[in-house]
């Protein structure tokens, strides 16, 4: 399995916090089209299929914190 890029982290960092591309796209300065091939790319080398696994990936991982209150 590949290292995921700084950009690819940041990108799964913002989406699996629940941000949608086009938001993430306006947070980092990017278009919504790079954000998308970030989030592509970083998926194919995790080899997660949908959001619902990019979220529990990244709170496995410890990239995100579960709420307190969830």
């Amino acid at each position: 399995k590949r290292e995921l890029t700084a950009r690819e982290s940041e990108v799964l960092k913002l989406l699996a916090e629940g941000r949608t591309v086009r938001s993430v796209a306006a947070i980092l300065g990017l278009s919504s089209k790079t954000v998308d091939a970030h989030k592509f790319n970083l998926m194919r080398k995790l080899g997660i299929h949908n959001k619902a696994e990019l979220v529990m990936w990244a709170i496995q991982k410890k990239v995100v914190k579960l709420p307190v209150n969830f």
